[in-house]
């Protein structure tokens, strides 16, 4: 399949001029097994999906192992490498109203650092245990990542319901500066950042390991579904405005290794996210990009995975219809009842006097408050520096 360039740019959330467009040498040939942006129309990303509808569970069982193994193929990781030793940094405690915050860093690789902020609940009491859930973000511009808004807001609500929420960067966001975002292997080092953030959450005091979930919007949810994919330890997952039949992510981080395609093996993001059966799985779709489609599409086809383990009534799609690309108000109101059903988490802590959600007790913070590394918390002299230096060490 030839893709036009322009289209892929766009797709891509980029824009040149024609100038540049014309001097852009990416081109199909140059990468023909990877799947990028708008691979397929959306006539052939429908079409894909009505060609794979296995017959039974053994036929999915048996296409599961072979898209499971391309990933795994496709991004070098056959193999996890080895977690590094080293204890995790958590600085600058700030207490408000029925949840906490801390700075977060650890090494996924040596000398390579995840950076976030821990959000639990206030008042962790003795002997109990809580859920455990990782907030990702998507392409949001590189000053705000996880210091947006909308995350900020999503993560605080959820501390207060009950969770221990971990919410870290993209690779060249927020404290993640080692190295630029668009390396050639983005794909593989946050798919190993995700399973050390994962590894971090469960090894905190009073997370129940039998009680992890997994949230982000777009190339978040992306993260979100491929982690769910290969990791059975998150047992509930929010992928948001991603999924798609028809687009594959525009980014390095999404797309720029084989793990859509391989010879005649083709395969697309729907079914990524279907591994996530039989577990839990709430789809947020919105009318403005590549999910308009997603209740007519997308989510019949993961429903009837579902089924496929008599477990249909564990998978959700929330369509907005009239909702743009983000992880907005309308978006939060769908996820925060869904992760509470099949989390343990309370809602009650969350309503006004009207039984309505009410976020506003969430603090936003600057994003200099929500830094890792400061001049009093410099980042450890065994950091990787450069694009170069990651990568030798991928």
């Amino acid at each position: 399949m030839k893709i036009n360039r322009r289209h892929f740019i766009q797709s891509a959330g980029l824009s040149l001029g024609a100038a540049s467009l014309s001097s852009f040498t990416w081109a199909l040939g140059d990468e023909p097994e990877l799947c990028r942006g708008g691979y397929f129309t959306e006539a052939e990303g429908k079409a894909f999906l009505e060609q794979h509808i296995p017959a039974n569970l053994k036929a999915w069982n048996k296409r599961s192992e072979q898209i499971i193994k391309q990933i795994k193929t496709g991004m070098e990781l056959n193999k996890m490498p080895a977690a590094p030793k080293s204890t995790p940094i958590i600085h600058s405690r700030k207490e408000y109203n029925g949840y906490t915050i801390e700075n977060v860093a650890f090494e996924s690789i040596p000398g390579f650092y995840v950076t976030g902020n821990l959000y639990r609940p206030a008042e962790l009491v003795s002997g109990k245990s809580y859920p455990g859930i990782l907030c990702t973000h998507g392409h949001d511009g590189a000053a705000e990542g996880r210091f947006r808004e909308q995350t900020q807001r999503r993560c605080a609500t959820l501390a207060r319901m009950g969770a221990i929420v971990f919410a870290y960067d993209m690779l060249g966001y927020g404290d993640s500066q080692q190295c630029t975002h668009n390396i050639k292997k983005s794909l593989k080092l946050q798919t190993i950042n995700g399973t050390r953030a994962l590894d971090f959450l469960m090894n905190l005091p009073q997370v129940d390991s039998e009680r992890i979930g997994m949230t982000g919007e777009s190339g978040g949810g992306t993260q979100t579904f491929l982690l769910a994919a290969l990791d059975k330890r998150i047992k509930v997952a929010v992928p948001c405005v991603m999924v798609s039949a028809h687009f594959f992510g525009g980014c390095n981080c999404e797309s720029g290794m084989p793990i859509h395609k391989k010879g005649e093996y083709q395969t697309n993001n729907v079914e990524i996210a279907s591994l996530t059966a039989p577990r839990p799985m709430l789809l947020i779709s919105d009318g403005a990009d590549w999910t308009k489609n997603t209740p007519n599409v997308e989510y019949p086809f993961i429903k009837h995975i579902y089924s496929l383990f008599q477990k249909e009534t564990l998978v959700e799609n929330v369509h907005l219809a009239k909702d743009v690309h983000d992880y907005g108000v309308n978006k939060r109101l769908a996820l925060y009842p869904f992760l509470a059903k099949h989390l343990g988490l309370d809602m009650s802590l969350i309503l006004n006097k009207k039984g309505e959600v009410d976020e506003n007790k969430s603090v936003i913070l600057t994003n200099q408050e929500l830094r890792v590394f400061n001049a009093q918390h410099p980042i450890p002299s065994n950091a990787l520096q450069g694009d170069d230096a990651v990568m030798a060490m991928l």
